[in-house]
This record gives C-alpha cells, structure tokens and sequence, in this order.
C-alpha cells in the first residue's frame, strides 16, 4: 500500500510543478491574455505580471528539488497555504476577479492533499520533512 501511496504522491508533486510552470509560462510569455483571461480588465505595467510568471517557474521548481532530492513537500505545502490564504484574503477584501476564489480553494486543496498524502506515508502524525 505504501508503494501506492508514493506512487500517488509523486504524480500529485509533478502535476503541481507542471501546472505551476505552465501558469508561470502563461503570465511570463502572454501576460495580458493572461489577466484577461483571469477576470482583470489590464495588466499594466506587464513587468509584475511577468515577474509573478517566473515566481510560479521558480516555485514550481523548487518544488521538484525538494521532492526528489529530499523527499519532502514542506516547501509546496508552505507555499500552497501563503498562497490560499493570500487569495481568500484578497477575496474577502472584495478581489472580484473569477480565478482569485478558485485559485484559493485549489491551491488550498493541493496543499491539504499533499500534506495528507505525505502524513499517512510518514505515520499518523504531519511530518512535512523527510524522515
């Protein structure tokens, strides 16, 4: 069973840094269909759009090197969390744009999934480091 569950949690890590990489992709290379397409009349100036575009290339590698290298999700986990509860703020606070909302539960769920995956590899209790 655990061999399963590895198995699940090693295709979930790469699906989030491929789906991070190819969101980093879209802000970076089409930064203004990117904010349209998100629910925003503009991106101006481009240059925060894109700089967003190499923070998820970035994280989504960062991910990866800690996974493969170390074994652990600490940092996709952290990042996930900031990353929701910084969405769901900017929502409360009345964000209307569409992707906002769905960005939070999405990002909320994968770090739920992850941490959950990793706990029950680990033992009962979260331990989001290698052990």
């Amino acid at each position: 069973m655990d061999g399963r569950i590895r198995s699940l949690e090693r295709w979930i890590v790469v699906f989030i840094a491929v789906h991070s990489a190819g969101v980093g992709l879209l802000l970076l290379l089409a930064p203004e269909w990117s904010a349209d397409f998100g629910g925003w009349s503009a991106a101006a100036p481009l240059f925060f759009t894109r700089q967003a575009g190499v923070f998820h290339i970035v994280v989504a590698f960062g991910y990866s090197l800690e996974y493969f290298r170390f074994g652990s999700v600490s940092f996709l986990v952290a990042t996930k969390a900031v990353a929701f509860v910084f969405l769901a703020t900017a929502f409360i606070l009345g964000e209307t744009a569409w992707a906002v909302p769905l960005s939070a539960l999405v990002d909320g769920l994968m770090a739920v999934g992850v941490a959950g995956l990793h706990a029950k590899l680990r033992g009962s209790s979260i331990q989001l480091g290698a052990s």
